[in-house]
């Protein structure tokens, strides 16, 4: 899964600093609902953040749910989200924007 969103010029050192210390819980709770290889790039002076997961289990609704009423996981992103400015393209109900792949090579 790729996704994107933009970030507040003036939210950029303290998202890094809250992903530098990315609590214990929230990545074994990104394990647990079947995510690995799950990594954020910034992309500066645009200020675009870039996520990329690979999904290892069989019900990515599923997991995505139960990761989302994770109490945990619901105070970390209530730190990240407004930081981040989601991108005018997307779609509804999304907060980081779907992106397409278009070439895949292993």
């Amino acid at each position: 899964m790729v996704r994107c969103a933009s970030i507040k010029p003036e939210r950029i050192a303290e998202y890094k600093r809250l992903h530098g210390a990315a609590w214990p819980e929230i990545l074994a709770r990104i394990s647990e609902y079947n995510i690995r290889n799950c990594t954020i790039f910034l992309r500066m002076p645009e200020n675009l953040l870039f996520g990329y997961w690979k999904y290892h289990g069989e019900d990515f609704s599923g997991d995505s749910a139960r990761m989302a009423a994770d109490p945990r996981t619901r105070a970390s992103w209530a730190l990240a989200d407004p930081m981040q400015v989601p991108l005018v393209s997307r779609a509804e109900g999304e907060h980081w924007s779907t992106m397409e792949e278009v070439l895949h090579h292993d």
